[in-house]
């Protein structure tokens, strides 16, 4: 930190996060490539020589990895730098020294330590007509100055998307780790997975050590990652192979497996996560802890223990709450669903479980939606805030009512689909998901006839869900003077609801009923007398439909009871 200088332009947080998001975003075809992060690190001094790599690729996983792998170095008293994406909050959690992000005056002075380097990078490029650098960039040059500013002995880097082109592939890799590959972000990797594959190989560097998780499509991506160690003259660690996670089993707030790795036997080694995916997360992290850690042999199994037992991974798969139990899952694609529905399954007993989903318009909505579907007794549909990527609820909807009428071909009986309102920061969730579960309950008793129902559009009925049934007896008893709707004849019920219908219009429902505007005025007035209220009036047929719905919440609530 420049001490002599620190926040010399009296910047505020906020105005430094929209001065670097504001930029290019890393998803563009028109920066596949590293001028701008070389350029940057020649200004720099080339700093990324001053520390060794660990190197994290992969459809899923990265993030857990990268932590584990993380805990393990500090815990052998190395100091770490730790680059990770997205954020869940703060701008702030991407880069992480010695386990703790940066505060904001660490972080606003890196961003004035590199902003006019930044300023030198895009007129460069401005001058070659290329763009300037993205938002990843940035911040991905600003990681690699702290880290070597501070020094850190280890820097645990996630790779932002794919593998060959992104801004963390400026790095030499000492352990490079390719998690699970599969099918995600096809618009810019490719739509196969041996092209997804392939990206993802760019980060194996000469000499390095490669390690390599379980693959779920084994025979098309393995030739792809041992041709790339084999031309950098990598030592390649596969799981299952050089490397396995066996004897796993639940235990409190996570899971006991055994990992063994080219070094060495670790037994019943605790990991503080939940599913069987984060077992061979561990591993990954223990082999490529091994290549930077200077010790001869296996590391200390204590040592291990207390690493692993205590990493924290926030959104994915984390417990945020019990009673009732909240699991957050940052996870958008459909081996991500998969590993998450796997873990719900093994590790908890849920008699209702629902699904509060918002999606980026990019991802395998469907997919993903259909992989949860069987454990999931509702779907609460929302929208996050990243406005340029996210889909909107509507679009959410349709799909929902598409996986409805899937679900019914299927057999399925008793299926009902609500979201609550748009949510912008991840506090908000637990209110959309208030709003989605008052939905259901109050679509049950007003809207039966609706398969979807959003919070939005659930009008008085969820004021009238929320009144105490001594009061709903009392106004039912003074609109009706002790009578009940039920004490009503099948006639007069039709009228009333066709009257409803349509506006409240005498010539449209006594069309529509087949009867004389005469005899549909008569039952209007007999109604009158019972009630004293006028329907042809506006203010007497709200007052009466209010109570209808009433007498029906009233019978929902009394069903409850037997």
């Amino acid at each position: 930190m420049s001490f002599e200088h620190p926040n010399r332009n009296n910047e505020s947080m906020r105005d430094v996060e929209l001065d670097i998001m504001s930029r290019p975003p890393e998803h563009n075809t028109t920066n596949l490539d590293l001028d701008r992060m070389n350029l940057m690190l020649d200004i720099l001094g080339h700093p990324e020589q001053s520390f060794r790599v660990i190197h994290i690729t992969g459809t899923n996983g990265k993030g857990s990895t990268a932590r584990m792998a993380e805990a393990i170095c500090r815990a052998y008293g190395m100091r770490t730098g730790l680059y990770t994406s997205p954020h869940l909050e703060k701008i702030n959690e991407r880069i992480a020294i010695d386990g703790q992000q940066l505060s904001d005056d660490d972080f606003i002075d890196i961003w004035d330590q590199t902003k006019d380097l930044v300023a030198l990078v895009d007129a460069k490029m401005e001058e070659q007509g290329k763009p300037k650098m993205s938002f990843f960039e940035v911040l991905t040059a600003m990681a690699i100055w702290k880290f070597a500013d501070t020094p850190v002995d280890v820097a645990i880097v996630e790779v932002g998307m794919g593998g060959l082109w992104d801004a963390t592939n400026v790095l030499n890799a000492d352990a490079a780790i390719i998690g699970p590959v599969d099918m995600d972000h096809m618009q810019w990797l490719g739509d196969t997975v041996e092209q997804i594959a392939t990206e993802k190989a760019g980060i194996i560097k000469p000499n390095c050590t490669a390690i390599i998780g379980p693959q779920p499509h084994e025979e098309a991506v393995m030739p792809i990652l041992a041709e790339a160690a084999e031309r950098n003259h990598a030592m390649l660690v596969r799981d299952g192979y050089e490397m396995t996670a066996s004897d796993r089993m639940a235990a409190v707030g996570g899971q006991v497996a055994t990992l063994t790795t080219p070094n060495g036997t670790y037994e019943g080694v605790p990991i503080a996560k939940f599913g069987e995916h984060q077992a061979h997360n561990a591993l990954a992290a223990l082999a490529a802890s091994e290549v930077v850690i200077p010790v001869n042999g296996p590391l200390g199994g204590d040592l291990v223990a207390e690493a692993l037992s205590s990493v924290k991974i926030p959104g994915r798969i984390e417990q945020i709450r019990t009673s009732p139990t909240i699991i957050l899952d940052g996870g958008h694609n459909v081996n991500a669903a998969e590993a998450l529905r796997k873990a719900i399954e093994e590790s908890y007993d849920f008699k209702q479980l629902v699904g509060v989903v918002a999606m980026m318009r990019d991802k395998q909505v469907e997919e993903y939606l259909g992989v949860l579907e069987p454990i999931l007794s509702s779907v609460v549909v929302t929208e996050n805030s990243w406005r340029d990527r996210v889909m909107p609820a509507e679009e959410l909807e349709k799909i929902a009512q598409n996986l409805y009428v899937l679900l019914k071909e299927d057999g399925e009986e008793e299926i009902l689909i609500a979201y609550g309102t748009i949510v912008n920061d991840i506090k908000e969730v637990s209110k959309s998901y208030k709003e989605a579960k008052l939905a259901l309950d109050v679509g049950k008793i007003f809207f039966g006839e609706r398969s979807v129902i959003a919070y939005s559009a659930l009008g008085i009925g969820r004021l009238i869900y929320q009144l105490p049934i001594p009061l709903c007896k009392m106004f039912i008893r003074e609109i009706f003077e002790g009578k009940s709707p039920d004490d009503f004849d099948e006639e007069t019920l039709t009228t009333i609801n066709k009257f409803f219908e349509n506006n409240l219009n005498v010539s449209e429902t006594s069309r529509q009923l087949y009867i004389h505007r005469n005899t549909l005025v008569y039952r209007l007035d007999k109604l009158q007398k019972s009630t004293g209220l006028d329907l042809r009036v506006f203010e007497d047929a709200i007052t009466f439909k209010i109570a209808l719905m009433v007498v029906k919440y009233m019978k929902y609530m009394e069903s409850l009871e037997y």
